[in-house]
């Protein structure tokens, strides 16, 4: 045998033990993602003139017809966050903009219709909800796959900046048998300025920090995961300095926060468009814990995260072109999704 034909078949030998070696290696993935519904109120007025606007009488003349659809396009949606790896989709999906829990267990409702008429087994998605002071009476929430993720404790914290707002959600749960906790969040509005309504923001960060600082002091290092519509940017004081999220996962210790949205944001990749530019409010922060410099051998690690800007989402003319196809513009109902794309980030855990 000829010495170039022995150099080939040993070289060939290598690579083939080294993808039965990679092949070998099993993980199991989970989703976490986060989506803000965009005013996903029912018809009936609860809340006085704040409630007026999405009833049949308000100036939306907002009806069954209307909220049907609305209901079957967000479920369209979720149904759509699926990956090879994760193909029943999110373990955990935190939303925002919704009224109240009936909404929420319509949506779920509307989730598994849409699944078994696609010839799909049902998700049974759970739902975590809590009613806020928020003047508008939207509140935050947390959809859950149970078995993918097991709910052991839900705690409520109220933000305190002189006016009433959304309540924090954190749900601590089992992960791929990992104890991880979620704050789930809708931050106070840019509403007369960013710079101005920046306070209100950084309170909010605070407050999400205390919240992860207690649970540190009784099970140390424990991952946390912040998301929600934070109403700012990853580099925006609140995140990266209150929060003092990163930008790099290099340095980052087990309690202190890494996040994975910057560099997305860098690349002109966005959640909302405003004037043209965008934003991308809709974060996922980590903790340190769950960075693979960090995580231990056989628990949950970060692997990667996206932005579902799926093409059906999106508006295909005008000046908002590519822009997320929300419900309303100017008045006139589109029968869209959101004015924000849904965010995803993805653990992984080796599996023995």
């Amino acid at each position: 045998m000829k010495r170039t034909t022995l150099l080939a078949l040993m070289a060939l030998l290598t690579m083939s033990l080294f993808s039965i070696s990679a092949q070998n290696k099993k993980f199991a993935v989970r989703g976490i993602g986060f989506y803000n519904l965009e005013n996903l109120f029912d018809t009936i007025n609860n809340n006085g003139k704040y409630d007026l606007e999405f009833s049949p009488q308000g100036a939306r003349q907002w009806n069954g017809q209307k909220y049907r659809s609305k209901i079957s396009n967000l479920a369209r949606c979720i149904t759509a966050m699926t990956t090879k790896f994760t193909p029943n989709g999110p373990a955990a999906l935190g939303v925002s903009e919704i009224e109240n829990k009936s909404v929420l267990d319509d949506l779920v409702a509307e989730v598994d219709r849409q699944l078994v008429e696609s010839g799909r087994k049902p998700w049974n998605l759970q739902v975590v909800h809590h009613d806020s002071p928020d003047r508008r009476g939207v509140d935050v929430g947390l959809l859950y796959n149970p078995r993918q993720f097991k709910v052991i404790d839900v705690i409520n914290s109220r933000l305190d900046i002189g006016y009433p707002t959304r309540d924090q959600m954190c749900v601590t749960g089992l992960l791929a048998d990992d104890t991880v906790s979620i704050i789930v969040n809708h931050w106070p509005s840019r509403l007369g300025g960013q710079e101005q309504s920046s306070p209100s923001r950084e309170a909010a960060a605070a407050l999400c920090l205390e919240t992860a600082r207690n649970i540190w002091k009784n099970r140390p290092g424990q991952p946390v995961i912040i998301m929600g519509d934070l109403n700012d940017d990853p580099q925006d004081k609140s995140c990266a300095v209150v929060l003092g999220a990163s930008k790099e996962m290099k340095g980052v210790g087990p309690e202190q926060f890494y996040n994975p949205w910057w560099k997305v944001l860098d690349k002109g990749i966005g959640t909302l468009a405003y004037k043209s530019e965008w934003n991308l409010f809709d974060q996922i922060i980590i903790s340190g814990a769950l960075l693979p410099e960090n995580a231990r051998k056989g628990h949950l690690e970060y692997w990667k995260c996206t932005v579902n800007n799926f093409d059906f989402l999106r508006d295909t003319e005008g000046t908002r072109q590519n822009y997320p196809r929300r419900t309303y513009s100017g008045g006139v109902f589109l029968n869209g999704y959101s004015d924000h794309y849904p965010t995803e980030i993805f653990l992984r855990k080796e599996m023995k």
